[in-house]
Formats: structure tokens, C-alpha cells, sequence
């Protein structure tokens, strides 16, 4: 494999990004061109494209790149946090407190602020869940935290399973849009946005401390680096970044799981550049999926997840096939 670039690499992913998102802007079954945009932003823009653009548009190419940001930049830290590089953002069951939630919600009739409100209380009472039982134990070895996450995710499952049988059949195709990760209502505020840029910042801050940390805790321990508070920061870190990410669009398979393990593979190990090559990828990642979902079969959309996992499937594969093992 040549040698890893990470400054042409991260160029070619802002270049990604910027085509990625001018590409969902300009998609969809009202027909808009590049000097459409250009108009909108001169402010010539007729009033039905422009309302398409503000309304439509814009919040939805906003929410996907968020929310696959964000998911991209929790998988990075619970990957660490459990030192697997195999780990996502879903695997302490936080979606499935969400999707509680939200369900529940659904079953009600509710929407909207609703919707989002009880999916964010589901998540949190999850992340409360955990971290009280892992502390409770005084552990938070990565067996522990992963055992925990295990119980909690299951016990989630088998309460939307109950929901899901007792609902009436005209909400089940809404619940199963969101469990499957659904944008078309999705929009994101200056909340998520500053959650999502603290969360970078931070995480830039402490990128030498997690290169020491994936190395194990002696290590770690005897460069200095406060193990107990990292791995504190790490969990409600993530947490937060995954219930930002739930509560926008439902829960969206795969980004937080491939993105950071592909860029590893290909040589993005230093925390410093993973985290900013995972933010950008991430981001795109998603716009990508949301942009397919709701032009493949239109007027008809798919749920956004579908198509994360149709592209993280064997996008993942031939990664792997590539990579030489060591």
C-alpha cells in the first residue's frame, strides 16, 4: 500500500463534502441547477424554488451531514473507549432507548417535538442505565462496559418488539422508517451543530491521549495520561454525540461503525487525523445515503439506513480483502 498522505487525503475528502452536499441540494423531483443556486444566493431565486431550497433542501443536506458527523466522530471514541475497533455508537444500547422513546411516541399519536423529545429522554435514560451499573461494579474495563451494553441493548430490544406486536398496523410503517434511520422530517439547529463542534474541539484536544490510550491503560498510566477521567469523557462524550445523532434521524446503521475502521485501514491511525478524516466522511457518507434514498425510487424514499448498509456492506468488504493482515 503507498504511503499514507493525510494532508491530500483530507483535501480530497473536503472536495468530497463540498460535492456531495451541492449534489443533495440540487436532487430531488423538483428540477434545480447549479445557476439556480447561484440565484438563490444573489437572492433572485423565484418563490416556489426558493421555498424548496429554505424548507426542504437545506435542513434535510444539513441533518444528514450532522448526523453522519456526529455518528462518525462517537464511533471514533467508543472504539476507543472499548479499544475494538469493531465497536459503533449503538453498542451500549443507547439507540435502543431512543427508539423506545420514540415508539412510544409513535404509538401515541405524537410527532415532531414529540417525537425527537422522547427519543432524546429513551437515549438518556440508557446512558443513565449503564453508567450506573458500571459504576456501581467500580469497573470500567472494556468486558464490563461490553457485558453492560449487551444486557441494556437487549432488554430495549425486547420492549420495541412488544411494541411493535401490540401497535395498531397504520403506525407500524412509521416505526419501522425511524428504527431504519428516516430524514424527510429531520432537521438540525444551532444545538446539534455547537454539540458537534465542542465535540471535535474536545476530542481534538485530547487526540495525543487517545493515541497513548489504544496502546492499554499501563501505558497510558505511566505517560501521565488520567485513564479514569478520559475513559469518563470518552462514554458521555460519545453518548451525547449518538443521542444528538438518534434524535435527528432515527437509528442510522453503519456510519459510525465503518467510517472510523475504514479510514484506519487505509492508514488514518493518528488521532489527530482520524478525527477531522471521520468528521468530513462521515458527514458525506451520509448525505450520499440520504441523497440515493430519496431519488432511486422517487417520489417514493427509502429509510436512509438501507442504503448506509447497502454502501457499508461491501464498500467494508473490499477494504478488507485489500488490506494485508498482519
Amino acid at each position: 500500500m503507498s504511503q499514507f498522505q493525510p494532508f491530500r487525503l483530507l483535501l480530497a475528502a473536503s472536495l468530497l463534502a463540498f460535492t456531495a452536499i451541492l449534489g443533495s441540494l440540487l436532487s430531488g423531483s423538483v428540477d434545480l441547477s447549479f445557476s439556480d443556486l447561484m440565484s438563490y444566493v444573489l437572492g433572485d431565486l423565484p418563490d416556489l424554488q426558493r421555498q424548496v431550497f429554505e424548507d426542504i433542501r437545506l435542513p434535510r443536506t444539513l441533518a444528514a451531514f450532522v448526523t453522519g458527523a456526529a455518528l462518525a466522530l462517537a464511533g471514533v471514541l467508543m472504539q476507543v473507549l472499548l479499544r475494538n475497533p469493531l465497536a459503533d455508537p449503538y453498542i451500549l444500547g443507547l439507540s435502543g432507548g431512543a427508539a423506545v422513546g420514540a415508539l412510544a411516541s409513535i404509538m401515541l399519536g405524537l410527532g415532531g417535538w414529540w417525537l425527537s423529545s422522547t427519543a432524546f429522554v429513551g437515549a438518556l435514560i440508557s446512558v443513565g442505565v449503564v453508567f450506573g451499573i458500571a459504576s456501581r461494579a467500580g469497573s470500567w474495563s472494556t468486558t464490563h462496559l461490553l457485558l453492560t451494553g449487551v444486557v441494556v441493548s437487549a432488554g430495549w430490544g425486547a420492549l420495541i418488539n412488544l411494541m411493535l406486536s401490540t401497535s395498531a398496523s397504520a403506525s407500524v410503517q412509521g416505526m419501522l422508517f425511524w428504527l431504519m434511520g428516516d430524514l424527510s422530517q429531520s432537521s438540525v439547529g444551532p444545538a446539534q451543530i455547537g454539540v458537534l463542534v465542542v465535540g471535535a474541539a474536545l476530542a481534538m484536544r485530547a487526540a495525543r491521549s487517545l493515541n497513548v490510550l489504544v496502546r492499554g491503560d499501563l501505558v497510558a498510566a505511566s505517560l501521565g495520561v488520567d485513564i479514569k477521567r478520559l475513559r469518563l469523557s470518552l462514554f458521555f462524550g460519545a453518548s451525547l454525540l449518538t443521542v444528538i445523532a438518534v434524535t435527528t434521524a432515527g437509528s442510522v446503521g453503519f456510519v459510525g461503525l465503518v467510517v472510523p475502521h475504514m479510514l484506519r485501514l487505509i492508514g488514518a491511525r493518528d488521532h489527530r487525523v482520524l478525527i477531522p478524516f471521520s468528521l468530513l466522511t462521515g458527514g458525506t457518507f451520509l448525505v450520499v445515503a440520504d441523497t440515493l434514498a430519496r431519488t432511486l425510487l422517487a417520489p417514493q424514499q427509502l429509510p436512509v439506513g438501507v442504503i448506509t448498509a447497502l454502501i457499508g456492506v461491501p464498500s467494508f468488504i473490499a477494504i478488507l480483502r485489500s488490506t494485508p493482515s498482519k
